[in-house]
């Protein structure tokens, strides 16, 4: 959606031991986050092996983010990689420039080589691609073992200090985000989000030697179930995916079981604000906490949740155990606020990415490395180091992004495709540049969500001073609902709204 080296802390940052299976852990340099790695001893050995890092693993829709993000973690640990996709995306680039060997379009001759002797040993498909699939066909015809994304992730992350970031919007960036600051704090992490983030060398992923796994973990398709995270992120909780959910509800279905997986004696750390996210909690272990500025109850924070993990909350409202106060914008064109722990003033933290959104976003991070610490009397002696991390990071690619100036018009491109997404990205442009005329390009993504959603996308795009809309992208979907961009644009009640038929008359006529 267009629209107009690392300095280190002197304080050591220590960390709790993971309390379940065998416990491995190493101190790391100054400022660092070592925590212990849980392995377990339950599990059935596999078919694959992911431990000694040999063999040829081929990827149906290797092109998407997330996807491809998991076959360059493979290339980097040492895996020969194929892939295949009906189109290019940019994705694909890296990938071949590392060595993957890449296909457009799917075949039979994809997954097998000299002559059909030499065949992969194993398949990892996308959620998106149906079980129908010739590759996927032929690879089970043939007992090469396929794998759906979730139960190669599990596979993946099962021997890993497992940070799980879910929720339906704000993932990438949180993900993102965490691991960039982990990452500069000294903890040599494997990470893997569903975005370019810049300040990477994978673009979307992380290659490290130490125990911990931050995971970007999509409730697509159900993809999250197949995880064991010690502590799970969720950021907000609201009806996403309508070509899979019926409703909010569903959504929320599916959550409370991502929750069942937390490893005994793990952490969540939910955004109290949400109150999606905090519909999840068991409102019943004890009197619930009224915040009169949102009308949410909170579920006091850092609760045993029956004996099996702890429950930390964030978000702006003052009930949360973590929560931000004074929040303003600031020269960066971000955002500055107190953070405050249990009520007491902490620190004051400074970021350079706008919008309340991403003030969020940063106290979820919060939350997540002092959980990773377990030893609350260091947040006063390592938050010097945190805050600067956080104020160094730079966002992540479509993410509210430049991509240049026109006659004094600054021009940026954001993914936001959910109204909620579109509502959090046109205030912070708002909050960037309050005075200047907002134009906003917007292209419905899929005609699921546009059909399910299309009065609350008005509602949401109405904030603009003017608006153009284009066709559908369709992405896997056929037009069943009979929906269009032009119905969309005479649903926007005030501000001039218009249907351009094509993205070529933007670049040639507009």
């Amino acid at each position: 959606m267009p629209f107009s080296t690392i300095p280190r802390s002197k304080t050591p940052f220590r960390c709790k031991a993971n309390p379940v299976g065998t416990s491995i852990s190493t101190l790391e340099e100054i400022c660092s986050v070592p925590v212990t790695v849980t392995c377990t001893d339950n599990r059935n050995p596999e078919t694959f092996d992911l431990v000694n890092r040999k063999g040829w693993i081929h990827f149906v829709g290797i092109g998407g983010c997330g996807l491809s993000a998991l076959a360059m973690l493979a290339l980097k640990q040492g895996f020969e990689v194929s892939g295949s996709d009906i189109l290019w995306s940019s994705f694909m680039d890296g990938l071949q420039e590392a060595g993957a060997r890449l296909h457009i379009g799917h075949s039979v001759l994809n997954v097998q080589r000299n002559n059909g002797s030499g065949l992969p040993d194993a398949v990892v498909v996308s959620s998106a691609i149906p079980q129908e699939n010739v590759e996927i066909l032929h690879a089970k015809s043939v007992g090469v073992p396929v794998y759906k994304r979730d139960y190669w992730l599990g596979k993946l992350t099962h021997h890993y200090n497992l940070i799980a970031v879910s929720g339906s919007h704000g993932k990438s960036t949180t993900a993102s985000m965490l691991a960039y600051v982990l990452s500069a704090m000294g903890d040599d992490l494997t990470a893997v989000v569903g975005a370019h983030v810049p300040q990477f060398v994978g673009g979307n992923n992380i290659l490290g030697g130490g125990p911990n796994f931050v995971l970007e973990a999509d409730e697509y398709d159900s993809c999250f179930l197949g995880l064991s995270p010690y502590i799970a992120v969720v950021t907000n909780v609201d009806w996403e995916h309508v070509d899979i959910f019926q409703d909010e509800e569903a959504v929320k279905t599916i959550f409370r079981r991502f929750l069942e997986k937390i490893r005994a004696g793990g952490h969540l750390i939910l955004c109290g604000d949400s109150v999606g996210a905090y519909s999840l909690l068991d409102r019943g272990k004890q009197a619930p906490v009224a915040d009169s500025s949102n009308g949410v109850v909170s579920l006091p924070s850092s609760e045993i949740c029956g004996d099996s993990y702890r429950i930390t909350t964030y978000g702006i409202s003052s009930f949360n155990e973590w929560h931000a106060s004074s929040v303003c914008p600031n020269s960066q064109g971000g955002s500055d606020y107190i953070l405050c722990h249990k009520g007491h003033p902490v620190a004051d933290i400074s970021l350079q990415i706008p919008g309340v959104h991403n003030v969020l976003n940063s106290l979820a991070v919060i939350a997540a490395v002092m959980a990773l610490a377990g030893d609350q009397r260091q947040i006063y002696e390592s938050i010097d180091c945190l805050r600067l991390h956080l104020n160094n990071f730079r966002g992540v690619s479509r993410r509210f992004e430049k991509i240049g100036t026109i006659y004094r018009c600054h021009i940026y491109d954001d993914y936001a495709h959910h109204p909620t997404e579109v509502r959090a990205v046109l205030l912070a442009v708002r909050q960037k540049f309050p005075l200047k005329a907002l134009l906003v390009v917007f292209q419905p993504h899929t005609y699921s969500r546009l059909a399910a959603m299309k009065n609350d996308f008005a509602t949401a795009l109405a904030d603009a001073d003017q608006i153009v809309v284009t066709t559908i992208y369709a992405a896997r979907e056929t037009n069943i609902w009979n929906v269009s961009g032009r119905d969309l644009a005479t649903s926007i009640m005030g501000p001039p709204a218009e249907f351009i038929p094509s993205l070529v008359y933007l670049n040639y006529g507009f």
